[in-house]
């Protein structure tokens, strides 16, 4: 590595050399992490490519969202560090900075809970595409489909080159997305959907249309809606995870939002990713108990147990 001079200012770069090859990179830091070196020019300059399967190296893109750090368990949402939004915010104030850049003010919040909260509900029509699904189909099956089918039905939010129709797809993906959910659920109970109810809270609404019926009244736990908020912030954004970075690609072509965010659903289905969450909450069903942990932890820590 060596700094050189470039109009005026001192940069710092990584010379490659060899095989006849004398080639200066660019180094750029960011505000957190590690400093990157800028190889947008090598093919075109050295005719060389780089080799990086993962990109366990590499990054994608610059962003000013999200930053996390899983070995150190650092997680900043536009520069908040997650323990501060999760103390001190709730999912809809956390939604506002992940789209917005900035928490919001008294008055920006109450106007984004409302246009969150009126986009809840979905098209009557989209109701009848669940019949199409098998009563066993996985959920995200369900999600994958629904969430694709939206671009049938909104096409006032599908052009990504107008500013204001990406925001509409943005609110009507975090306002939706619950619901699908929701119906997803209940569909493969064989109960009715329960339709969102504007009083509620984000987290209380996405509770009563999982767990309400209609033959009585359902109370909404504020402990449960708290903790649940607690998990949509702690989700809400992963940084360049795969469900990301398959967003990117396909939005990369020009499709639509819900294409890109079924497309995202997909890659999250993966038991390397979001699957993950679902082979946890089998394992703490087949644990049943607290009296069984200490069984699991031993059964975990063995490496001849053909179960851990």
């Amino acid at each position: 590595m060596s700094t050189k001079s470039a109009r005026g200012e001192n940069e710092k770069v990584l010379t490659l050399k060899g095989d006849g090859i004398d080639f200066d990179m660019p180094l750029k830091s960011g505000t957190v992490g590690p400093d990157v070196v800028d190889i947008r020019k090598l093919y075109a300059k050295t005719g060389k490519f780089t080799y990086d399967p993962g990109f366990t190296s590499t990054a994608s893109c610059e962003s000013k969202i999200t930053y996390i750090d899983g070995d150190k368990g650092e997680l900043m949402y536009r520069g908040y560090p997650i323990e501060q939004l999760a103390e001190k915010s709730d999912f809809m104030e956390v939604a506002f900075l992940l789209v917005y850049g900035e928490l919001p003010t008294k008055t920006e919040k109450e106007k984004f809970i409302h246009d969150i909260t009126y986009h809840t509900m979905l098209h009557e029509q989209l109701n009848h595409f669940f019949t199409g699904f098998r009563r066993d189909a996985h959920p995200m099956a369900v999600m994958v489909g629904v969430v694709g089918a939206l671009a049938a039905f909104y096409h006032d939010s599908t052009d990504i080159s107008d500013e204001r129709q990406r925001i509409i797809a943005s609110y009507r993906m975090i306002a939706k997305m619950p619901t699908i959910a929701a119906m997803a659920y209940k569909y493969s109970v064989g109960q009715p959907f329960m339709y969102p109810r504007n009083d509620l809270s984000y987290a209380g609404n996405f509770l009563h249309m999982m767990f309400s019926v209609p033959c009585e009244e359902y109370k909404v736990n504020p402990i449960l809606e708290d903790a649940m908020d607690m998990i949509f912030t702690l989700h809400a954004d992963h940084e360049q995870n795969a469900s990301t970075s398959t967003v990117r690609l396909a939005g990369s072509s020009g499709a639509n939002p819900f294409a890109c965010i079924s497309a995202g659903c997909a890659c999250l289905w993966g038991p390397a990713h979001g699957g993950a969450n679902e082979a946890a909450l089998r394992m703490l069903e087949e644990i049943g108990t607290p009296d069984r942990i200490p069984e699991y932890i031993a059964r975990a820590k063995d490496k001849d147990d053909p179960s851990a």
